[in-house]
């Protein structure tokens, strides 16, 4: 059931709600009926939205305790109303144990749907401060921790000087995620693109720049050719085997380099770390190293040779109505992004 059978139907009930208050009817007994078949659908109306509601707030806090104490209910009350939802439905939602839930094939169905509804009804609302209004409210925002901490946190307090009534939560992960189910506004995504439903925004391009620290070229000496470099300690990722392909170009000749050495680990971020500390070469995003190169931490490597680049795209699902809280920060990332 979509989005705008709810809303219509809530909005018509309203004016046949009024339309009963303001007749001029004599049959005063009709009248009587009319309102209280108004209040009777009214009510079914929002008994299935709050049943929707609690639905997905009990699968996003993994627990019917957990979505009880954020509605300041009691856990049986959850547990009744979710059972009472199933019965209506004739469909087993969740499985139940002592300690997890999980979703069911129907579930993960029902679950998207009412996700993407009350989504919709954030973004009806959002719509609204176009009318002279700021925008406000929560702006969930995805995108790996290289970006976040050398891209966006910085850019951040300006963002806040601009629009003071909204609240940034910030995921850093360097796995792709599902923006729908997880409630996501906006992410920032590194690379080609393979979500092909997602509307993307393109910031920019950021070149791989292999480097390593002055005191680890000072001990194990600077690599002149790709080839050279099995001879050093490369650091690498364990979480992408394509992040750990380094490609070099020079004219028509390309070489692939596959990085190993005696560290790995699944964020950039302590590959960024270890390789300032002298631990070995890496090869990070330009937007990632470029400010510890200026600083002399960090020293280029085989600049002669053209490294792969990769593509920055900022991506968000498709809506009829894109919120403002999302349309203000597109617009801010495009206005302030620094290749």
């Amino acid at each position: 059931m979509c989005i705008e059978l709810y809303h219509v139907s809530a909005f018509l009930l309203l004016i046949e709600y009024k339309q009963i208050r303001h007749s001029r009817v004599v049959d005063k007994q009709h009248n009587c009926h009319s309102i209280c078949e108004f209040t009777s659908q009214v009510s079914i109306v929002m008994d299935k939205w709050n049943e929707m509601h609690l639905f997905v707030l009990a699968i996003k806090h993994g627990g019917f305790s957990s979505a009880a104490r954020a509605l300041n209910i009691s856990p049986s009350a959850v547990s009744k109303m979710i059972s009472r939802l199933e019965e209506r439905l004739g469909v087993r939602l969740i499985n139940r144990t002592t300690r997890t839930l999980s979703l069911t094939e129907a579930g993960h169905s029902f679950y998207q749907r009412c996700n993407e509804i009350l989504q919709e009804l954030d973004d009806a609302e959002s719509e609204l401060t176009v009318f002279g209004q700021r925008p406000k409210g929560k702006l969930k925002i995805n995108c790996s921790p290289g970006f976040g901490k050398h891209q966006l946190l910085p850019l951040l307090p300006s963002f806040y000087e601009q629009y003071p009534d909204l609240a940034i939560e910030l995921q850093l992960t360097g796995q792709s995620i599902d923006l729908v189910s997880e409630g996501v506004d906006l992410a920032i995504r590194l690379g080609q693109l393979t979500d092909t439903s997602l509307v993307a925004r393109q910031l920019g391009e950021s070149p791989r720049i292999v480097c390593a620290s002055p005191d680890y070229l000072k001990r194990y000496g600077v690599p002149q050719t790709p080839d050279e470099l099995a001879e050093h300690n490369c650091l690498s990722l364990s979480t992408n085997d394509a992040f750990n392909q380094w490609r070099f170009h020079q004219n028509s000749h390309q070489h692939l380099i596959s990085a190993q050495g005696n560290f790995t680990t699944d964020n950039v971020e302590a590959l960024y770390d270890y390789a300032c500390m002298g631990g070995g070469i890496v090869r990070l995003a330009g937007f990632m190293v470029q400010d510890a190169i200026d600083r002399e931490e960090l020293i280029p490597l085989l600049s002669q040779y053209e490294t792969d680049k990769q593509w920055v795209h900022m991506v968000y699902a498709h809506r009829k109505f894109l919120p403002v809280k999302i349309r203000v920060f597109v617009d801010f990332l495009l206005e302030n992004y620094n290749n």
